[in-house]
């Protein structure tokens, strides 16, 4: 078990000075521990996450800079800087920058369950493939695209 302790992330640094490369997005883990964890992401214009449920982990995003089209379950929606995404445990979900800038944003989970080994995994695996078979395989399951 992964006990979580009193402390503070410094702004630009990450656990271990860990720095994730998902599909050109960037991922900064800012704490871990068994019932929840967080990053900050970077998210380049054009850049996403395709339609995908988490079956046991609630998912947060709080966009600090930037714009995110979003795929809620069936609907589409978006959001800005100072709100916050809640993504129930279940729900397909969407995440999309259409914006023409980078979006900041920092993103937590619970419980944390097999994320943080997902994203070691993909960690500069370039083939969105090889990503959504690595995801299968951590509870983490992508839809067909839409004319599949």
């Amino acid at each position: 078990m992964i006990e979580m302790t009193a402390g503070v992330t410094p702004a630009s640094e990450g656990i271990d000075g860990i720095k994730w490369n998902i599909l050109g997005q960037t991922y900064v883990p800012k704490h871990l521990c068994e019932s929840s964890f967080s990053w900050h992401a970077t998210f380049p214009d054009g850049t996403f996450v395709p339609p995908h449920i988490h079956p046991d982990q609630d998912e947060f995003i709080y966009v600090l800079e930037g714009r995110f089209d979003l795929f809620l379950d069936g609907t589409d929606a978006t959001a800005g800087a100072g709100e916050l995404i809640r993504l129930p445990r279940g729900q397909a979900h969407g995440i999309f920058n259409n914006s023409g800038h980078d979006v900041k944003c920092v993103f937590w989970v619970s419980p944390t369950q097999q994320l943080w080994d997902l994203f070691t995994k993909i960690n500069n695996v370039p083939d969105p493939a090889e990503v959504v078979r690595l995801a299968s395989e951590h509870n983490i399951h992508f839809l067909p695209p839409p004319d599949a």
